[in-house]
C-alpha cells in the first residue's frame, strides 16, 4: 500500500505534584500523562511524609492529626494505584486495509479521513455503533466493530517505543555505565527503538552493531503509533509522491543522456572499470546495481564517500546522489523520503532502528554496516525489524 505511515508520539514530561495540609508545604512528586487520556497523579507517601503531616498540624488534636494524615495517605495511595497505563486509553483499528473516517455517525456521512490498519485513535464518544474518534488531525466517526479499545498488549504491540538522541554524538554502551566499552554511535536526532527501560539512568536500544544501552539524559522518549489521514492530507502525500517520481526519473535520464554524450565524445570508452564505474540505467534496479560495486569498501562514521569510506546513511545518499536524487544525511530522515511501500522492489530504502540501506533483490540488502563489516551485502532484508520501506523511483 503506497501511503506516508504518519507518526503520533505520546512524549512522557514531568510536572510537580503536591499535597498539602493548611497552610505546610507542598513536597513536590513526579505526575506522568497517559497516553490519550487526562494525567493522573502518582504520589508515593513514605513515613517520613506520614510523619511531616503530625508536625504540621499544630492547633489541631493529635487524634484529629492521625485521622487526617491517615486520611491523606489512603488516598494518594488510592490515587496511585488507579494511575493507567500510557497505552490503556488507546483504540487500534482492525481492518484489512482502512476504514473511512465519516462526519458523522453513519454510512451516508462524508468521508474525511482513512484510518488504517493497526492506526492509533482515542474514543471521544459513542453515537449508537459508532464511535467519535480523534486520529491524528481526523476527527470523525467510524463503525465500532472496527476498532478495537482498551487492549493494551495490542496497543504495544502495534506502537514503538523510541528514543530520540538529543547530542551531537551519543555513545552506545554495551552495558549501563559510562564505564563500559562503546558499541556503536548515533548522530543527533536519531530515533532508536526502545527494548528495555529496567536499568536505573539507562535505556536499551536497538543499533546495528546490536542492543546497547544510552544514558537518559542525552535522549527524549516517546510512544510512535500510526494514525488517520485526512482526505486533504492523502491528497496532498500523492501530488507530492507522484511530483517526487517524475523529478527522480528525470533526473536519471538527464544521467543517463550526460553519460552517453561523454562516452561518445571520448571514442566510446566507458571510462574506469571497478568500484567508481559511473551509474548505467535508471530507476531502481539501476541504483541497486550501481550500490553493489561499493561492496568491500570501509564504513566511516559521518562519511559520504562511496570509495574511501560511509556511515549507512552517507552510503545510501551517496549512491542516490549518482542519479541525480538529493537525500539527507540521517537514517531517521531517510524514513521519509520517497513514498512508503509495504513490498520491496530493487533500489528501495529498507529502515531500521538507527540504521539504513539499499535492498538490491532476493530478499537481501547492500549496506554501510560497522566498521568491522565495512560496506556488505546482507540477507533475509528483515535481519532485524524494518521501520519503513521507501520508493524513491
Amino acid at each position: 500500500m503506497n501511503r506516508n505511515r504518519k507518526a503520533l508520539r505520546f512524549t512522557a514530561c514531568c510536572m510537580a505534584a503536591a499535597l498539602t495540609l493548611g497552610s505546610a508545604p507542598a513536597p513536590a512528586h513526579a505526575m506522568l500523562p497517559t497516553a490519550g487520556a487526562p494525567a493522573i497523579m502518582s504520589i508515593a507517601l513514605d513515613d517520613e511524609l506520614k510523619d511531616s503531616f503530625k508536625s504540621r498540624s499544630a492547633g489541631i488534636s493529635s487524634n484529629l492529626a492521625d485521622c487526617v494524615s491517615s486520611a491523606a495517605v489512603e488516598a494518594a495511595v488510592t490515587v496511585k494505584k488507579e494511575k493507567k497505563s500510557e497505552y490503556a486509553d488507546i483504540a487500534i483499528a482492525q481492518v484489512d486495509n482502512y476504514v473511512n473516517v465519516r462526519d458523522s455517525a453513519g454510512e451516508e456521512g462524508n468521508v474525511v479521513g482513512k484510518l488504517y490498519n493497526n492506526s492509533a485513535a482515542t474514543v471521544e464518544a459513542t453515537e449508537g455503533d459508532w464511535y467519535k474518534i480523534t486520529s491524528g488531525n481526523v476527527t470523525g466517526y467510524v463503525k465500532s466493530e472496527f476498532v478495537v479499545c482498551g487492549d493494551e498488549e495490542l496497543a504495544k504491540q502495534v506502537s514503538r517505543r523510541v528514543a530520540t538522541v538529543q547530542t551531537e554524538t551519543l555513545f552506545v554502551r554495551t552495558d549501563p555505565t559510562t564505564e563500559s566499552d562503546v558499541l556503536g554511535m548515533v548522530p543527533d536526532q536519531e530515533d532508536l527503538t526502545v527494548t528495555d527501560e529496567s536499568e536505573n539512568g539507562w535505556t536499551k536500544v536497538a543499533i546495528e552493531e546490536g542492543e546497547g544501552y544510552v544514558s537518559n539524559e542525552y535522549v527524549t522518549k516517546s510512544i510512535e503509533f500510526v494514525t488517520a489521514e485526512s482526505k486533504e492530507e492523502e491528497e496532498a502525500r500523492l501530488a507530492k509522491e507522484e511530483a517526487e517520481r517524475k523529478a527522480a526519473a528525470e533526473a536519471a535520464e538527464r544521467k543517463a543522456a550526460e553519460k552517453a554524450a561523454a562516452s561518445k565524445k571520448s571514442g566510446g570508452s566507458s571510462g574506469s572499470s571497478g568500484r567508481s564505474a559511473s551509474p548505467s540505467g535508471s530507476g531502481g534496479s539501476a541504483v541497486a546495481n550501481y550500490a553493489c560495486q561499493f561492496v568491500g569498501n570501509p564504513y566511516v562514521y559521518g562519511g559520504s564517500s562511496l570509495t574511501n569510506g560511509a556511515d549507512c546513511s552517507g552510503f545510501v545518499m551517496a549512491v542516490y546522489a549518482a542519479f541525480g536524487v538529493g537525500l539527507p544525511h540521517s537514517s531517521s530522515a531517510l524514513a521519509g523520503v520517497g513514498y512508503g511501500v509495504s513490498d520491496m522492489q530493487p533500489g528501495d530504502i529498507i529502515c531500521y532502528s538507527g540504521h539504513v540501506g539499499i535492498y538490491i533483490g532476493n530478499n537481501t540488502i547492500v549496506h554501510a554496516s560497522t566498521p568491522e563489516g565495512g560496506i556488505k551485502y546482507t540477507s533475509p532484508a528483515n535481519y532485524r525489524p524494518i521501520i519503513a520501506i521507501r520508493r524513491i523511483f
